[in-house]
């Protein structure tokens, strides 16, 4: 048994950003649990090919880590990897990490207080208080269709690429045009023989604003002080008008569609497919996704974008909704993954025994400012329940959610706390607040589903405020909507 004050879970950005603030703190005694052989989580997991993100790489980078060399808008997973990557040594992080170790479960100890984390080498830790930065995008989504046991060739999802497959002359099926899908399928599309995209439903895609950053830039960023800075500022509030939009005021929405529907047209001349390709739900609905290369992909001659449903997944191929066999040598998986339901996969038990998973499914996915859980003494989730975000850079929340966690450590010091948990009164207010707001927001009102909703059709996922007004919210640590446990 391991003994340390706090644990941490993972070495994403949630989890480094917890470690490097526990630092800043004074506080030294914790380590953090990774279960691969380095940092990075998802930029270190998603290789799969044009794997880069889609909010700007000034803004989805640490406020205090910033990076002057950023060689473009929006950077790739190898630079956004390898600035992690930087981060963790200069920050002195690494000596606090134990690599090659997955987490399987956490249980709390009534009595004595403390959590213990169980790992599948067997080996437990146990500490005070348990910080879950382990992401929401971290568990891949593979459809269960009918025979997919049966397919003779390579089948993978995109977030566990197969690097080992050569896709050059193969004739390749993929089921699913989301983030993921619309970044890799134009470029698997100019070495495959023969490309079928299986689409369930059209996403909205809008140009994206990419270009290299100039060389003058770079230098400016590096040598006049605050430059970067103000600039990294004028991003965040651009960004964070778009949340006007999506929070409700959503009769400001048709401008955007009207730019996607040009640019569709422009682009894809052909009627039929223009029609596949045009979403009949509102923009903002799903994730909205940024691309100056798919829909061109579509035109290709050696690409066929099917949206007739997958049946069955034979030897050779995929059947789809009319009974026409589509060969396949390989099939890849762009299907997401589990956001809402990835609780279902985590083994947390707390006061009592009670067991986070099925209070979830019970009662719904609740939590008080997405970070802490009634019955669930001293544990914290990073980027947790109604905390994504459609518009701005969830390293923002990150920060702020880290900066709140810090606080609450020292307010436990303070009143010689043994435990801390949100009261159900407190917990249930904040849940009810947000259910009303993202009622009104596009997610509910835009004609879709999406992965954004639970099973009962609740929006789980999304903070529906700006996130100025999160920073504010978690500021302090209100402390009457907190039970305090004291030392016997």
């Amino acid at each position: 048994m391991i003994k340390k004050d706090i644990v941490i879970i993972g070495t994403g950005f949630s989890g480094m950003g917890a470690a490097m603030k526990l630092r800043e703190s004074g506080r030294e005694d914790f380590v953090v649990l990774e279960k691969a052989s380095d940092v990075g989580g998802t930029w270190r997991d998603n290789t799969y090919p044009g794997c880069e993100c889609d909010i700007p790489s000034h803004m989805y980078s640490f406020s205090y880590e910033l990076n002057t060399e950023w060689s473009k808008s929006f950077s790739g997973q190898e630079e956004i990897w390898a600035y992690m990557r930087k981060v963790a040594d200069e920050q002195g992080i690494r000596p606090y990490i134990d690599f090659g170790v997955e987490v399987t479960g956490a249980v709390w100890d009534d009595a004595r207080r403390v959590w213990t984390v169980r790992t599948a080498k067997g080996e437990d830790y146990e500490a005070r208080v348990v910080i879950a930065g382990v992401g929401g995008l971290h568990i891949p989504n593979i459809p269960e269709i009918v025979g997919a046991e049966t397919f003779e060739g390579p089948k993978f999802h995109s977030a566990s690429w197969d690097h080992s497959v050569d896709l050059l002359g193969k004739k390749v099926v993929v089921i699913g045009t989301g983030a993921s899908a619309i970044q890799f399928i134009p470029i698997i599309a100019q070495e495959v023989e023969q490309l079928t995209v299986f689409q369930r439903t059209p996403p909205w895609v809008l140009p994206k604003k990419d270009k290299p950053t100039a060389e003058w830039r770079k230098s400016l960023f590096a040598k006049v002080p605050g430059a970067q800075r103000a600039y990294r500022n004028a991003l965040y509030w651009t960004l964070e008008a778009r949340a006007i939009g999506f929070n409700g005021h959503v009769n400001i929405l048709p401008v955007a569609e009207k730019i996607v529907k040009r640019y569709l047209a422009k682009t894809i001349p052909d009627q039929e497919l223009r029609a596949k390709l045009t979403p009949d739900y509102r923009l903002g609905c799903k994730r909205v996704l940024q691309s100056n290369t798919y829909y061109p992909t579509m035109l290709r001659e050696n690409v066929e974008l099917s949206t007739d449903g997958v049946v069955e997944i034979v030897a050779d191929g995929v059947i789809d909704g009319n009974g026409v066999k589509h060969e396949a040598d390989i099939v890849i998986y762009g299907t997401g993954f589990h956001t809402i339901d990835a609780f279902d996969f985590l083994d947390i038990k707390g006061k009592g025994g009670v067991d986070l998973a099925a209070k979830f499914r019970e009662g719904g996915v609740e939590t008080y400012m997405g970070i802490m859980v009634n019955e669930f003494p001293n544990l914290a989730f990073m980027l947790g329940p109604n905390t994504a975000l459609g518009h701005n850079s969830v390293v923002f929340m990150i920060e702020q959610q880290t900066k709140f966690i810090v606080r609450m450590l020292d307010e436990m010091d303070r009143r010689g706390a043994v435990a801390v948990e949100p009261t159900k009164e407190a917990q249930t207010a904040f849940n009810i607040e947000i259910q009303k707001l993202v009622e009104k927001g596009i997610w509910t009102q835009g004609g879709c589903t999406s992965w954004y909703l639970d099973s009962h059709g609740k929006n789980r996922t999304i903070w529906p405020k700006f996130t100025f007004q999160y920073w504010w919210e978690t500021r302090k640590v209100n402390t009457p909507d907190f039970a305090w446990e004291q030392a016997a």
